[in-house]
């Protein structure tokens, strides 16, 4: 039986190949969901897997998938990213970046940072580069091998959801 915790599968590779993403616009969570509050990003997917999107949006849990995850750089033209940052705000402040380069993501968190940034780099050796933003939430600390996240960073969620859909509504309006 699996319980109300348990991550949700959102997609298989194949599904960003299934159909033309030109008018799409990819969500996607990065973070070790075992990680505590590092993997708020994961936390923001899974809770918008339970809602009803546009569709034009797609959502992908990225854990901490690195150059895996290149194959949906080539399939979409707009990629909006969500990740934990450590960058001495406080706690559940969401913020918007608008990276151009791997020097303009965050500094590294764990692991999957070196991948993110090395695959961020990869992109722009591609023929074609999607427009990306990143929005980030503050976190204070990691708690390895837990689920849970502090109240500050949980409390963010809702709040970071909205301004995502707002932001895809946005730039879908650009190509319509």
């Amino acid at each position: 039986m699996i319980n109300d915790r348990t991550p949700l599968a959102i997609s298989s590779d194949a599904f960003f190949f299934e159909k033309d993403k030109t008018d799409s616009t990819l969500i996607l969570g990065i973070g070790n969901y075992l990680m505590g509050d590092e993997g708020v990003g994961v936390h923001v997917i899974q809770q918008m897997a339970g809602m009803d999107l546009p569709d034009h949006i797609d959502i992908l849990d990225g854990g901490t998938g690195g150059f895996l995850l290149l194959g949906c750089f080539e399939a979409y033209a707009r990629i909006i990213f969500v990740d934990a940052t450590m960058d001495g705000k406080k706690e559940g402040t969401i913020s918007l970046i608008q990276p151009k380069f791997a020097s303009d993501f965050p500094s590294a968190l764990s692991v999957h940072d070196v991948g993110l940034k090395d695959m961020v780099e990869a992109v722009y050796l591609m023929d074609t580069k999607p427009e990306m933003n990143l929005f980030t939430i503050s976190i204070n600390e990691m708690k390895p091998m837990t689920i849970d996240l502090s109240l500050k960073v949980a409390e963010s969620i809702p709040l970071v959801i909205n301004q995502i859909k707002e932001l895809a509504k946005e730039m879908q309006a650009k190509i319509v």
